[in-house]
């Protein structure tokens, strides 16, 4: 059973269903901090919402005029809709984790500084979360040479006792980990969707079991496939890692733009893998400040892809390219989300 601080999180900043029109909103992270903040200066915690809510908010104010008490009360008001998900999470062993957890990744807090998520699901080993590791990510539809340096780079990882962090998705995210975890090693799966079934599924199931995996999403875990979440998701992918390296982007959609913004955001160091497909645009986040990563695995030192790097001068290309990878979220990139 969950305790009265942790439902009084889920309850504001928790779907439990997918989201229905002119529904209120649960809150964002950075809402939260907010409005937590208030709360700890009148010396509360968000489980008192719970217990006597008009007199805890009766002077709440937000400043930015977006948390309503309306919305407040609708959040807090669905505890059945919160215990009938919970129960269906909790029979098939998924976890819910908040800040103040000791296993919560203390790395997400130092890089994102107070837009770290305020809850995170998950099934698995959570101390692999502090362990940090190579995050490998990629296009969904890849080459045999790719496949083949991917695998061969995550299996290198693993015997160096790293963990490899990715996205859980088709392609390369899914052939690193598994690459990894069939060498005995780690990894660390961030989820953009479906945690439920994900953690039922056979493909993923025995490593689990095995405390060498974690799949770990802030989407609650029936949540379907959504391109914002899955751009969302790119964030937490870099920041759970102590470098990174793209195998293969695409000029547009989810593995260029993730990687431009970590550039941006310099979250961690970047690696690219050099490409002969002219329609790739590992060469345009090379330029935009990532740095080239040997193309022959035999000759990479593990060891040296951990070694941070000073980031690249942005020139006049990057920037023009930062800008013409923002498309319209539409359904067609579903198809081009690499």
């Amino acid at each position: 059973m969950i305790n009265k601080q942790t439902q009084a999180l889920l309850l504001l900043c928790c779907h439990f269903s997918k989201a229905k029109k002119n529904e209120p909103k649960p809150l964002t992270p950075t809402e939260f901090k907010r409005f937590s903040e208030w709360l700890f200066e009148k010396k509360l915690m968000p489980g008192s919402l719970i217990d006597d809510f008009e007199n805890v908010v009766s002077d709440w104010k937000d400043p930015k005029g977006k948390i309503e008490l309306k919305r407040l009360k609708y959040l807090l008001g669905r505890g059945l809709e919160m215990s009938i998900s919970l129960e269906k999470w909790t029979n098939a062993s998924i976890w819910i984790m908040h800040k103040k957890d000791p296993d919560y990744p203390k790395i997400l807090m130092n890089k994102l500084k107070g837009s770290e998520p305020s809850i995170i699901f998950g099934i698995g080993n959570k101390k692999l979360l502090n362990m940090g590791g190579l995050a490998i990510v990629g296009s969904r539809n890849i080459d045999k040479n790719d496949e083949k340096f991917t695998k061969d780079l995550s299996n290198k990882i693993a015997l160096e006792g790293k963990n490899i962090v990715s996205g859980g998705a088709r392609g390369v995210d899914e052939i690193a980990m598994l690459a990894a975890l069939e060498a005995d090693g780690t990894a660390v799966g961030v989820v953009a969707d479906s945690l439920l079934e994900k953690s039922i599924s056979k493909k993923w199931r025995k490593y689990i079991k095995n405390n060498n995996l974690v799949l770990v999403s802030t989407f609650y875990p029936e949540a379907g496939f959504n391109v914002g979440n899955a751009m969302a998701r790119n964030k937490f992918v870099y920041c759970l890692s102590d470098a990174a390296l793209v195998i293969q982007s695409g000029s547009k959609g989810g593995t260029i733009t993730g990687a431009m913004e970590n550039i941006k955001k310099d979250w961690t160091t970047l690696w690219v893998k050099r490409s002969d497909d002219e329609s790739s645009g590992n060469s345009l986040i090379n330029d935009a400040g990532g740095h080239w990563c040997e193309s022959d695995v035999e000759k990479i030192d593990p060891k040296s892809l951990f070694i941070s790097q000073k980031k690249s001068i942005k020139t006049k290309k990057s920037i023009k390219t930062k800008k013409s990878i923002k498309t319209k979220k539409t359904e067609k990139q579903i198809e081009m989300f690499d």
